[in-house]
């Protein structure tokens, strides 16, 4: 019958295809403070969080709490940060959209007041700020796309820490298999294609060429090791046109 295939592998679920524990262990969001007070707190760790692409500050509040944040670029352990409309708008304050100038650029931004930050979160990410109204404030997001929040909102100055993790090329294999490591994908990596296999190895494997000798749609209810291909698919391949349409 030959080696089980790497779909019934996966599908037992062993260590190696396993999420590490852990991962989502911490909460960052802003801490809670109204708009007409203020706090603030010093930066005492930054830590990495398997569940974030980003740097996370460790905040201790004046008062003994301490909040985990996303770090903006530039923070340092020892910077001190303020939190609160009376804050000034430089790196790693956060402050009402209200009271951050236009052209500023910001991040970790509040959708609502109160949501702890939804917006330009990841490494690298970051918003500007384009006017304001009456009503609220207009920011540019990463995507180009426009949006308008409520001038209460709060938001970080200055960019997510932990740019360039993006950046190709990785140059060697072994960058790649700790990213998917450091995941827990290492059940999709490395992806060999089922036609480069050996006929013992998979069911399109074997041949003279590079072709799955069958078709590739398969039964929903075909047992696991020839679950492979398209399942139970409505339709396959290029969509055909009449030919009296095409005319």
């Amino acid at each position: 019958m030959g080696k089980r295939i790497l779909n019934q592998r996966r599908g037992k679920g062993g260590s190696q295809f396993r999420v590490r524990p852990g991962r989502l262990a911490l909460q960052a969001r802003y801490p809670l403070v109204l708009g007409h007070l203020s706090a603030s707190g010093v930066v005492t760790a930054l830590v990495h969080d398997g569940g974030h692409t980003a740097p996370l500050a460790q905040v201790r509040l004046d008062g003994g709490s301490v909040s985990y944040l996303p770090a903006a670029n530039g923070l340092e352990i020892g910077s001190r940060i303020q939190l609160g409309a009376e804050a000034p708008p430089v790196l790693g304050n956060v402050l009402p959209l209200s009271k951050i100038p236009e052209g500023s650029t910001v991040c970790n931004i509040e959708r609502n007041f109160g949501d702890g930050g939804k917006l330009a979160r990841t490494s690298g990410a970051s918003a500007i700020v384009s006017a304001h109204t009456p009503s609220g404030v207009t920011i540019k997001l990463p995507s180009g796309r426009t949006l308008f929040l409520r001038g209460g909102c709060r938001a970080t100055v200055g960019e997510i820490a932990g740019a360039g993790r993006t950046e190709r090329p990785l140059l060697k294999a072994g960058t790649s298999y700790h990213m998917m490591r450091a995941r827990g994908k290492l059940g999709a990596y490395p992806r060999v294609r089922g036609v480069a296999m050996s006929a013992v190895y998979h069911p399109f494997g074997g041949g003279r060429h590079q072709h799955p000798g069958k078709s590739t749609s398969t039964s929903r209810y075909a047992p696991p090791g020839r679950k492979v291909g398209h399942i139970a698919p409505r339709k396959t391949g290029r969509k055909r046109i009449p030919r009296e349409v095409a005319s």
